[in-house]
């Protein structure tokens, strides 16, 4: 899975790190979760315990986007075949499909070809009867990868506010507030479109908690924000956002705009969402491999949030106390957790939280015998060709110059230069950042 394993499984402690974070990838990715959770016994579709009648409905279709929205489809085309009528997704790993289109957009920031293909989503939804069923794939990255910009506003406003958003270190929660209130399909407007099909949507969640109005903004999901709410976060970051955006979400808080739609409204009533994986699944699956491997491992949280550098600080002081004291684990152990950090960016440079997690880890970390790696599991971490990094406490010899360049947001060079960075490439799912650190036993190898 990893660029140059070879080169950054340098002990016995790099392998487990790395076989950890592959583990916990791998078991996020669609083909098996799907092969898991959906299947057909007969007539019926079963879905993680529901059953759906297949013979009621004149056809299937299936409509989504996210990061795991192309490998999504091509695992439910594994499974229901002939079945499906006809489907489109969006996704910036696009699969080999036979019965479902599949359109290679961009993220985290939207761009064209994406904003064609989720108005042919909305299209398809639109001819859907009460016949119908639509499968609704929605996994991590479809916020940017379901553009749909609402009435006057153009793709390069989207942009401009998503950039602003994301520099500004805003929680993803924050960010979807806003997006949801600038687009036709976010916030539960999907279904609106759909309405009266019968949708079930299956999720892969890259959100923390699993708040389903959050992941990918909710094109499925009711949602409970406001114009209003969506004005407070551009205030309370001060975002240069564009006049159109501004002028759009103030009409809108004066009521010139159809608000999202609200359970309330009954849009939801044929509505039913299945979440297939998320982050817990990927944790989970680390851990497995640290004990299999004699390591005790301990998840401390899938709920991890707040700045990449500090949290890293956090995670640093309880590997300090493990080997210290064996509090809450004895050595040799696996810390393991994932959630969502973020990064507020002063500087001009190239990087990512978890990249940012790492560099941080690496000029606190003075334990022997003790790796830290840390990656967003969709293999994108900020703006770079990296998930994330792995690091120990030998990774930095010239501490001064790598603080600056954590401080100035510049910290993909650096790790670079120590051939730190993990690369993977599009892994095909996207259930939010997962972080492991392997600290070894008193008897570990050196």
């Amino acid at each position: 899975m990893f660029e140059n394993r070879d080169v950054l499984a340098a002990t016995p402690e790099h392998e487990l790190a790395l076989d950890c974070l592959s583990a916990g990838i791998s078991a996020a990715h669609p083909k098996s979760v799907i092969e898991k959770t959906v299947r057909i016994d007969g007539e019926a579709l079963k879905i993680n315990g529901a059953e759906y009648n297949i013979d009621e409905y004149n056809r299937i279709l299936v409509l989504g986007g996210g990061n795991a929205a192309g490998q999504a489809a091509a695992a439910l085309e594994d499974c229901l075949g002939r079945r499906i009528e006809e489907g489109i997704v969006v996704t910036d790993d696009p699969a080999t499909l036979s019965r479902v289109e599949c359109i290679e957009g961009s993220h985290p920031i939207p761009n064209k070809a994406a904003e064609e293909g989720t108005r042919q989503i909305l299209q398809s939804a639109l001819t859907a009867t009460k016949d119908d069923l639509i499968i609704a794939l929605i996994t991590g990255g479809g916020s940017a990868l379901l553009p749909a910009p609402a009435e006057s506003l153009e793709l390069a406003d989207l942009q401009t506010t998503t950039e602003e958003l994301l520099r500004a270190g805003a929680t993803i929660a924050e960010i979807n507030t806003v997006r949801k209130h600038l687009s036709d399909i976010k916030g539960g407007k999907l279904v609106g479109a759909a309405s009266p099909a019968k949708v079930v949507g299956l999720i892969f969640s890259d959100v923390t908690g699993n708040d389903i109005e959050a992941v990918a903004s909710g094109p499925v999901s009711p949602d409970n924000t406001t114009y209003h709410d969506a004005l407070d976060i551009v205030d309370r970051y001060d975002l240069a956002i564009p006049a159109a955006v501004q002028n759009h979400l103030t009409r809108g808080n004066e009521g010139e705009h159809q608000e999202t739609l609200e359970e309330s409204s009954g849009a939801f009533d044929d509505v039913d969402v299945h979440i297939l994986a998320d982050n817990f699944t990927a944790l989970s699956a680390a851990s497995d491999v640290a004990r299999k491997e004699g390591h005790e491992p301990v998840i401390l949280s899938s709920h991890i949030r707040g700045e990449a550098s500090e949290v890293a600080k956090v995670h640093v002081g309880i590997s300090e106390e493990v080997a210290a004291t064996g509090n809450p684990v004895s050595p040799p152990a696996v810390l393991i957790s994932g959630g969502e950090t973020t990064v507020t960016v002063d500087g001009e440079g190239s990087g990512g939280p978890n990249q940012e997690f790492a560099l941080s880890a690496a000029l606190e970390l003075d334990l022997p015998r003790t790796v830290v790696g840390s990656v967003d599991t969709d293999g994108i971490d900020g703006n770079v060709n990296a998930a994330g990094a792995l690091i120990d406490a030998d990774t930095i010899d010239d501490k001064p110059a790598a603080q600056r360049a954590l401080s100035q947001n510049d910290v993909y060079s650096t790790l670079d230069a120590t051939k730190a960075l993990l690369k993977t490439g599009a892994t095909g799912t996207n259930v939010n950042d997962l972080r492991v650190i392997v600290i070894g036993g008193p008897d570990a190898e050196a």
